[in-house]
């Protein structure tokens, strides 16, 4: 494959991370979309990948760090894309169990792979709404502060369900978290 013919909107297929879309090029790498896994930085190189089909073909490099901000905030407001949040492995086709302290009463079983889905769900609009705050005409900079460090108590009140996530990189993070 030739790659210095590939450009911004090309489709590829990656033998790892499945098809994407480049979204950005750089001298020696593609910022690729994946179906997915998310934006990746993948070596131009990369045997593992091939090109499906051509478009926008540019010889010029570009940098993508403002559209790919302007492209990534369009999909999360419109929630059409959100990222592929693994569950833990140990977590793989488990059941939630709530258990009432009146044991005549039925307890609720929910599959935890539904659970997750939702607090990763509330992840995702929560950071829409940082977002929407930081980008607001209608906030002066204090109001914004103000607002970011509800959210950011929200994070932190979030972060006992950490232990459900694969990767940790994807876990909340609250105020102690941010400072180291």
């Amino acid at each position: 494959m030739d790659t210095t013919t590939l450009g911004i909107g090309t489709r590829l297929q990656h033998t790892q991370y499945g098809p994407g879309v480049i979204v950005g090029v750089k001298y020696a790498t593609f910022l690729i979309s994946f179906i997915h896994s998310g934006v990746k930085e993948v070596d131009k190189s990369d045997p593992q990948l091939d090109e499906i089909i051509p478009e926008n073909v540019t010889a010029e490099l570009e940098t993508t760090s403002d559209v790919e901000k302007s492209l990534l905030k369009i999909l999360r407001q419109w929630n059409g894309v959100s990222e592929v949040v693994p569950l833990g492995d140990r977590w793989q086709d488990g059941t939630l169990l709530l258990q009432p302290a009146d044991k005549s009463l039925k307890p609720k079983e929910l599959p935890i792979g539904e659970f997750f889905h939702k607090i990763v769900m509330l992840r995702d609009r929560l950071r829409v709404l940082e977002q929407n705050i930081n980008s607001s005409k209608n906030l002066s900079d204090e109001e914004k502060v103000n607002i970011q460090q509800y959210i950011t108590r929200c994070y932190g009140s979030l972060t006992t369900f950490n232990v459900l996530f694969k990767n940790k990189e994807q876990w909340f993070v609250g105020e102690k978290g941010k400072e180291g």
